[in-house]
């Protein structure tokens, strides 16, 4: 009960700062963070959660889960057919070099041997612009650049996923089975288009007219079915929610929009509770075990490899080069990368704890950038805050 009154105190004091929030440099994702952080072992002491136990991964996974789902009803076909030069090269060629250019230091900084350094490359490639919310979620922010880092997102989850796996395999000496992998990712995929495909199609029978006040559950129940389905026949559910996504914002617009401002709260809820949990594993002891080295990655990782792998993807572009600069800045490591890091500790590799402490201090901190920097970077693309935020004060109104 400890952490859901914590949750609940923290969502009130963020959704009453959020105005605030949306001007400025305060982050709702850091202050939930930094809730976790305070309430855990290395804060008051007041929860007490294993970094391996299921709590922790099943919560991280349905959020990762309704972020994708979420993201990709904004990400329709014909937007994907329209954008999908630049998201391919952020794909085929910026996430790669993402990977191996995070290794590189992980082996030679972090003393991680070649298979875990790669693990961790891995780990670390899948970007989640949740976390700059002002740049993704606003219309007036030019929309192919919205495009590149929401299809962005929304794929290189699942396509990371068997890289983590493969590298899990060899770090623990096991026989990798490229064959399941591939199977899941396919089958990922399928069930993101099948499922909601054959339910739209459904509702178009006359006697499936849904009553307009209904109609946003009706994609909470398909990506509800969909989830059981994944996890039922081990199908990636990365992939499947990001394509059921676009699969419902492409066959189905009416109810993609009913679900469009539901959706976007059910997402902030298990973002927000996730990053509080993720924030009580946090603590000063596995920060102080950290080494220099480990604190380098981290700082290569954000500030050089992401920017390096996505300036270089986009040579010879017709995006222009402010925009280019965002892209490449934008890259925040978020709940995939929280959740593969949890598999790495979970399979018992031998630098497992290691892993996850380097991973989440890579995230923390990526956390702290990226969302205190999406405001200041929408201003510099000219973009200004709506004029109907709350103010606080009528009299400052």
């Amino acid at each position: 009960m400890a952490l859901v009154l914590a949750f609940g105190v923290v969502l009130l004091v963020s959704v009453s700062l959020s105005g605030v929030a949306a001007r400025t440099v305060l982050s709702t994702a850091l202050m939930f963070l930094l809730a976790g952080a305070l309430i855990g072992q290395g804060g008051f002491g007041l929860v007490d959660i294993p970094s391996d136990g299921p709590f922790v991964t099943g919560l991280a996974d349905l959020a990762l889960f309704t972020v994708l789902f979420v993201d990709g009803q904004r990400a329709g076909l014909p937007a994907l057919r329209d954008g999908w030069r630049l998201s391919g090269r952020a794909l085929g060629l910026a996430m790669p070099l993402t990977m191996v250019g995070i290794a590189l230091p992980a082996h030679y900084l972090a003393g991680l041997d070649w298979s875990t350094a790669f693990l961790i490359g891995a780990i670390l490639s899948p970007t989640d612009p949740v976390f700059a919310s002002a740049i993704v979620g606003r219309e007036d922010v030019p929309l192919r650049l919205r495009r590149l880092l929401n299809v962005e997102s929304g794929l290189n989850d699942g396509l990371a996923l068997p890289f983590v796996l493969i590298f899990i395999a060899t770090a623990t000496n096991s026989e990798t089975h490229l064959g399941e992998v591939a199977l899941e990712l396919v089958a990922g995929l399928a069930l993101g288009i099948v499922i909601p495909a054959l339910i739209v199609l459904a509702w178009r029978w006359r006697i499936l007219t849904a009553e307009p006040r209904l109609q946003a559950l009706g994609p909470l129940a398909t990506a509800v079915i969909l989830y059981a389905a994944c996890h039922l026949t081990h199908a990636n559910p990365y992939l499947a929610a990001f394509a059921a996504g676009s699969m419902i914002a492409t066959l189905d617009r009416v109810s993609a929009e009913r679900f469009e401002h539901f959706g976007d709260l059910l997402s902030e809820t298990t973002k927000f509770a996730a990053l509080l949990v993720f924030g009580a594993l946090i603590t000063p002891e596995r920060i102080s075990d950290l080494t220099f080295g480990d604190w380098a990655v981290a700082v290569i990782a954000i500030l050089l490899v992401r920017p390096a792998a996505m300036l270089l993807s986009l040579l010879r572009t017709t995006l222009p080069a402010r925009e280019r600069s965002v892209a490449a800045w934008f890259g925040p490591k978020g709940f995939a990368s929280v959740v593969y890091g949890l598999l790495a500790v979970q399979a018992g590799i031998p630098s497992g704890d290691h892993v996850f402490d380097l991973v989440a201090v890579t995230i923390a901190l990526s956390i702290v950038l990226h969302s205190s920097t999406d405001v200041p970077v929408a201003k510099a693309l000219r973009v200004e805050p709506p004029d109907n935020l709350p103010c606080g004060c009528q009299a400052a109104c």
